[in-house]
């Protein structure tokens, strides 16, 4: 058994797409601090995988099979958590699909699966949760977006329009539930080490190294960093006063390392 932290004992919570990447990362964190995690996803693999590893620290362990773009499942999934845990004090709304493509080629059906499952997916789950969290003693959602749901960027119209709408939506239901005792606030991490993003969103050398260059910081960031992050905005004391807001930890890539200078003036 690997040695744990304390604060999350005695908490649950709830990872959507937490079959692997980011999703994994926030789900081994929690456990790391003693709490006992359930991940959910569309695929059992990963899902068990997650899992397993997530006992290594000695917790509970969970896995539900669900499409979020479903709501009644969500629903269902949410409701399955708590009649097995008796409590729900964190959620992550982390499921997402993304890939690149020039708005004018973008089919209806592209736009509406990321649409679908980035915002829709999350106000489902955020819905699902906060009728317990509101009735308990509160609790604690965290959405993942990404910076160009505020800035923008070529080839990610639908992705952006998602994860704008879920930066809106986090603002509006902090304003909402925030005095019932349920934060909710967004993580936006920057360019990640994972299989996913990397397969989708930098596939060759070139667009690696492009990446990489747009970030001040010099170097990609890992899941288990964007997850010492996500523990912090969860912690119910040291977290205890912020909501409603987007913590960023993506190496400053946001605030554009070139616009007038050089490149050379950056480095």
């Amino acid at each position: 058994m690997i040695e744990t932290s304390a604060e999350f004992t005695g908490q649950v919570a709830l990872v959507t797409g937490g079959g692997s990447g980011i999703g994994r990362g926030i789900a081994l964190r929690y456990a790391a601090g003693g709490g006992d995690v359930v991940v959910l996803g569309r695929r059992p693999e990963p899902l068990e995988e997650t899992a397993r590893m997530v006992e290594m620290y000695g917790v509970q362990a969970g896995t539900v099979t669900c499409d979020v773009r479903d709501s009644d499942a969500v629903t269902a999934a949410v409701d399955g958590v708590v009649a097995e845990h008796g409590r729900l004090d964190a959620l992550v709304n982390n499921a997402a699909g993304n890939f690149t493509c020039p708005a004018e080629d973008l089919s209806p059906g592209g736009w509406k699966a990321v649409v679908d499952i980035v915002l829709n997916g999350t106000f489902y789950a955020s819905r699902a949760a906060a009728r317990h969290m509101l009735k308990a003693d509160g609790g604690a959602i965290l959405n993942v977006i990404a910076s160009y749901a505020w800035h923008g960027h070529p080839g990610t119209v639908h992705s952006a329009a998602a994860k704008g709408g879920v930066l809106a939506m986090t603002r509006t239901l902090a304003s909402e539930w925030g005095g019932r005792g349920v934060r909710v606030n967004c993580i936006s991490p920057g360019p990640t080490e994972t299989e996913g993003a990397g397969a989708a969103l930098w596939p060759t050398e070139e667009d690696r190294a492009r990446v990489l260059a747009s970030v001040p910081a010099g170097r990609f960031t890992s899941p288990e960093e964007v997850a010492e992050s996500a523990a912090f905005l969860l912690d119910r004391k040291r977290a205890a006063y912020i909501n409603g807001d987007v913590l960023s930890v993506d190496g400053g890539q946001w605030l554009g390392k070139v616009v007038y200078a050089d490149s050379s003036a950056g480095r």
